[in-house]
């Protein structure tokens, strides 16, 4: 009967390892995908870091482009005012070069109409600094300016 207790528990030792064995095995399946994962991580994390960094160029960038999109919105308005005035000078001029064209015909062709007044010299308080370009068009046109 002793071999018999004997032999059983040579049984139950042989089961016990081979249970041992196959969790031996399987926690080497863990340890290996637990450095995986920690690889994983690693380059996540480094992914991150340069998405971050990007991120942080781009809003630069951004702000560079806004800064220098608002300077020439502002050029852009300061010389759209000086077209606005030049453009008002010229109908201006216009007017009076056909007053002076009709002035300057026979009677028959065309009745004459009174010449167009002159705008008032501009005073110290109404007058402003004129551009380059709108001093070039009224030396052009022989106005003092």
């Amino acid at each position: 009967m002793e071999w018999y207790l004997e032999l059983s528990l040579m049984g139950l030792l042989a089961v016990t390892l081979f249970h041992a064995v196959k969790l031996e095995r399987a926690l080497a399946v863990l340890k290996r995908d637990r450095a995986a994962i920690q690889d994983l991580i690693a380059g996540f994390n480094t992914s991150t870091q340069a998405v971050e960094h990007g991120i942080g160029q781009l809003r630069a960038a951004t702000e560079g482009a806004g800064r220098l999109l608002a300077c020439q919105v502002e050029s852009a308005q300061a010389r759209q005012d000086d077209l606005t005035f030049l453009i008002g000078r010229a109908e201006t001029l216009a007017d009076r070069l056909e007053g002076a064209v009709r002035a300057g015909r026979p009677v028959g062709q065309e009745p004459a109409m009174a010449p167009v007044q002159p705008d008032p010299p501009p005073t110290a308080a109404t007058s402003r600094p004129r551009s380059q370009a709108e001093r070039e068009l009224m030396r052009a046109l022989g106005i003092a300016g």
